[in-house]
Formats: C-alpha cells, structure tokens, sequence
C-alpha cells in the first residue's frame, strides 16, 4: 500500500493543476486507487458516533498521504494537517458515517453490514444511504493530490473527518473538544455532499443560505383518561393533538411573510394502547425548518402558543397543559459566504469548464451540522453539492419512468465515478484558489 501511494504521488507531481492535466490526474488516481477505496468504504458503512473502522482507514490514507494526523478528535473525528509555508488555513470537512438502512439498491458492492445500534441496542443493517462514501473517498483524493502539489500553493490544509453527521452530534462534538484550539481557527471552510437529485459530476453553489436550520421538537398532550364509550368522562388526548397538528399548519401558511420558507412536520404521533380506551397521554414529535434566526422564533413561539392555548380550549386545567419540549440538538442553517460563493464558482468555471456547473436551487429544507464549524467565530465558508444521478436516470425519471430513490432510500445509490473525480476536482481547485503562493 505505502509503495503504491509513494508512486501515484510521484505521477502527481509531474502534472500541473490547471485544465484537463487536473482531470485526467484525478481520473487516473480513481482509476487505480480511489475506486477500491470507494468499495471498501460502500461495503463498510458505520453508525454516527462508533465510525471506528472508517476513521481508522482514514487516519492511515491521509497519514500516507503525507499529512500529519490526530485521531480521536470529539470520538472518532480524524484531523489532518499539511503546512506548506505561510497563507491562510482552510478547512475541508467530509462526513463519514452511515445510517441503520437495509440496502436494496441491487448493487454488487451493496453493504450487508450490521452493527449494534447505540440508540436502541438493536443489531440492525447499515447503509451508506446518504453518500459519505464518496465524501471521504474525495477527501482521500484531495489529499493525495495537494501533498503532491506543494510548489503549487502556500499556506495550511486542515482536512476534518467528522463523525455523526446524521445525528448532528459530530461538528458540535469536535468543537467542543476544542479543535480551534488545538490545531488553529481556520481562515475558511469548506465542505460538500453529494446530491442524488442533480446530474453526476456536476457542480452546484449557493450564494445564500444552502442549508436550512432545523430544530427537533417534542409536545406532550396531556389528558384524562376513560373508556372509549364514555368520551364525555375524559379528556382526549388524541383529539387535542389532532387539533394542535391541523393548527400548526397556519404557522407557515399565515405567520411567515410569503417569500420566508419554513417547515413545521409532525412526523410522529403516539397515544394509546387499545381500540376502546382513551388515553391520557399523546406524544407529537416534530421537525422545525428554517433559514434565518427571525423565522425560527416566529415557528418556535407560534408551536407553544398553538399547543398550550389548544389545551386551554379543551378546558385542561392550567396543571395539564401541553408540554413543548425543545431539543437542545437545534441546528442553525448553513449559509454560504456570497463573495466566496461567487469566487469559487469563477475558479470552477475557468478551470473545469462552464459545463460542469449545474443551477438547481434547493427545494427541500435539509440541514446540516456544517454550521457549527462556522459560527461563533464567523468563518468564511462555502458549501457546495456535486451531482450523483446519471442523467439519463433523471430524464428517465421526468418521462414518467422509475423515480429517483431519495436519500436515505434504501434504493439509494450513486455513479461513484463522476461524483467522487467531481469531488476531488471542485475542492482541489477550491483549495488552490484560496491557498494561492
């Protein structure tokens, strides 16, 4: 393994970075060793917070690579570092861990993993559902290739593999194991995900907010219990929170200036145990969407105001009302730096070719613990997608052929080649572009 990387690294530095040279090095890097790598790591999905395997890998491809490593940053997060003389230091962040998700995408490398699930202590399947597998085979790219450029660029490389994205622990994790502190407060961040709705290999930037906030929220309906003939004897919880749940959806649609998106979702809703009793107990258990701080609070208040009012109008007495219950889990949105957004996109365009851009504006409001790594201090950042879908795929799908599967489908699945040279190609020139001698 050492002697095969010390070669292709040798390859590398014969190529200058500009142009087709820089596709056709990364091609050839994929080619011979990116795409093991890639099936290694789709056949080896762990679970937020016990990626111990996947950081081990990881730790020894960038050590290979000539960075210098620290394991066991906020659990199993891996930090590498590169100084090349002096300039700014730039972070770039992949995601490593997979989901407890049966795969069913009928592929040869498809994961037959299991692991012992630590929320529930269930031995379930895992499924890289969600992509991290190209995230950290792109990073491994980008590695290989900047210690081998080193003439080309000046400053330090901070390359984060960051545990339990999927439970938004992992960002939160490493910062509060005090990665600024402990390897400096980067100048930049940056960080992509690769994006089953868009066309593979292409690029994708946002000047704004790329991610939305999102806030996890519990309510709890309090009632009177009785039996299912004699309604008038209780107080029903289900029919209290049915009524929450329809009224919560006036908070978007009346609340919210029209042009400010939101999402308030219940995505669960438990009570009772048997057809002919009434409960005295309901649990509502929502996701809250955002992209600015003003309509977050506008979501946040109009929920407790519509659950704790709703109670009072049943005649539950001020003891009883519903509870709300905000998770301290809240994740803030991801927002791009506009002018950065704007530089990279020219880098890209000049470097790879107008071609490899791809305009496709957020429709959903996924969130991402990326932020965490970016405020409190404010650093620069950009968050960018790369396209995973074959296109023929997505015309198939818009003719009214077989749908797309969604991340964390058990369908999913992705072209690893054009997204994971796709990868290592935006961030490589990202990274020159800001790390210019």
């Amino acid at each position: 393994m050492i002697k095969r990387t010390a070669a292709l690294l040798t390859l590398f530095v014969s190529l200058p970075v500009l142009g087709n040279e820089l596709g056709d090095a990364v091609q050839q890097d994929y080619d011979e060793y990116l795409a093991p790598l890639f099936d290694h790591f789709h056949r080896n999905p762990e679970l937020s917070t016990i990626e111990h395997e996947t950081a081990r890998r990881m730790a020894m491809e960038l050590s290979l690579a000539g960075f210098e490593v620290t394991e066991g940053v906020g659990g199993t997060g891996v930090v590498a570092m590169l100084e090349n003389g002096d300039g700014p230091l730039v972070m770039m962040r992949a995601d490593m861990d997979g989901l407890p998700v049966e795969e069913k995408s009928g592929l040869e490398n498809a994961s037959r993993a299991r692991q012992v699930d630590p929320i529930t202590g269930n031995e379930v399947f895992v499924m890289h559902a969600c992509g991290h597998d190209v995230h950290i085979t792109s990073l491994v790219g980008t590695a290989r290739y900047m210690a081998a450029h080193r003439d080309d660029w000046s400053g330090t490389l901070m390359l984060v593999v960051q545990p339990a994205e999927e439970r938004v622990l992992g960002a939160r994790a490493m910062r509060d194991d005090k990665i600024w502190e402990r390897f400096g407060t980067p100048d930049y961040a940056l960080a992509f995900h690769v994006s089953a709705g868009d066309p593979a290999g292409k690029i994708t930037v946002e000047e704004g907010d790329a991610y939305a906030g999102a806030d996890t929220v519990d309510i709890i309906v309090h009632g009177v219990g009785a039996h299912g003939a004699s309604p008038h004897a209780g107080k029903d919880p289900v029919l209290i929170g049915s009524q929450i749940v329809v009224a919560l959806q006036t908070l978007v649609a009346r609340e919210l200036p029209p042009r400010a998106p939101g999402v308030v979702t219940v995505g669960s809703f438990h009570s009772g145990t048997k057809h002919n009793i009434i409960s005295d107990r309901a649990h509502l258990q929502l996701t809250v969407r955002n992209t600015n701080e003003e309509t977050r609070k506008i979501l946040l208040e109009g929920i407790e105001r519509i659950a704790v009012n709703t109670g009072r109008a049943a005649g539950l007495p001020e003891d009883k009302l519903p509870e709300v219950i905000i998770s301290n889990e809240s994740v803030p949105p991801t927002v791009n730096d506009a002018d950065l957004a704007r530089q990279l996109r020219g880098a890209w365009v000049d470097t790879l070719g107008e071609d490899k851009l791809h305009v496709s504006p957020p429709e959903g409001m996924g969130a991402e613990d990326f932020p965490f790594f970016t405020v409190d201090p404010d650093i620069r950042s950009v968050y960018w997608s790369i396209g995973g879908t074959p296109q023929a795929d997505l015309d198939a799908e818009a003719a009214g052929g077989p749908p797309v599967a969604s991340h964390h489908s058990p369908l999913f699945k992705i072209a690893p080649e054009p997204s994971v040279t796709a990868g290592v190609e935006s961030t490589v020139v990202a990274l020159m572009t800001l790390l210019q001698p």
